[in-house]
């Protein structure tokens, strides 16, 4: 009985994903303009492989040689109204992607520094540091135990994000979309959670041998639970700021780092 339900339910879900071009359901306010972004580059990329294609193929039945064609057929140097046409409309194309890619990447990056969380969040080789300035805690995290960032919601969040040692990308999937990290440089970003749920993490760079240990969770949850989860963090004794510290996992001039794969302990060679 409850079979048809559940594969009706993911065929629902497959349907819905595909309607998105493959994008998971998103949980920011940035969401549905990122996806509407990306199935109209689709949509353009689509039709205008089908144009090609057809012309193409058109061409190709048109003025294939026939039994009575004799010789070659007539030269024809050029064709003014050809050229002009498929000179002016690939300007024209690339013209509108770039306005509507500007616009919502102009939308998406605007800082207005009016959010009502902030949040800086360390790369690390190879985890995560968050630390929440409000309230003066923060969260560390290893390897073996990914930490997971806790943001209230319906409220605005502001990050900061800043790497320790060498270039990662905060990524979260449904949030569709990742900020870079790069060493030396704070890149900013603001967005507002629109669903509770546990959402997985990771960075999207390629950062070293233990890059695909670099993960993390993000937690979307009302605010008493969030407020509750900071004065869990203070009563453990996560008081101060992780930004500008050199954890464990840094290592020296010269040194390479390796992982015990059974205590996930760091030791510099």
């Amino acid at each position: 009985m409850l079979a048809p339900l559940v594969l009706s339910g993911c065929s629902s879900e497959l349907n819905d994903q595909w309607a998105r071009g493959g994008l998971p359901e998103s949980v920011t306010d940035h969401g549905d303009r990122i996806t509407t972004l990306w199935q109209g580059a689709w949509a353009a990329a689509f039709i205008t492989g089908a144009i090609v294609w057809a012309l193409i193929l058109a061409a190709c039945v048109v003025y294939r040689r026939k039994a009575t064609d004799t010789g070659l057929p007539p030269q024809v140097r050029y064709n003014l109204p050809v050229e002009v046409l498929y000179t002016t409309l690939p300007i024209v194309m690339v013209l509108v992607y770039f306005y509507f890619t500007a616009r919502d990447q102009n939308e998406v990056g605007d800082v207005k520094n009016d959010a009502a969380v902030n949040v800086s969040v360390v790369g690390k080789r190879w985890s995560w540091d968050f630390n929440y300035l409000d309230a003066g805690v923060f969260q560390a995290g290893t390897p073996g135990e990914p930490p997971t960032l806790y943001l209230p919601v319906g409220e605005k969040v502001h990050f900061d994000v800043v790497a320790r040692d060498v270039i990662h990308s905060f990524w979260v999937p449904q949030f569709i979309f990742k900020k870079d990290m790069i060493p030396g440089r704070v890149n900013s970003f603001e967005l507002t959670p629109t669903k509770v749920g546990f959402y997985a993490g990771k960075c999207a760079e390629l950062c070293g041998t233990y890059h695909a240990r670099m993960l993390f969770n993000v937690a979307v949850v009302e605010r008493a639970e969030y407020d509750r989860q900071l004065e869990a963090l203070r009563a453990q004794g996560n008081v101060g700021d992780l930004t500008d510290v050199e954890g464990p996992q840094q290592p020296r001039s010269g040194e390479s780092l390796t992982i015990d794969p059974e205590t996930d302990e760091t030791e510099s060679e």
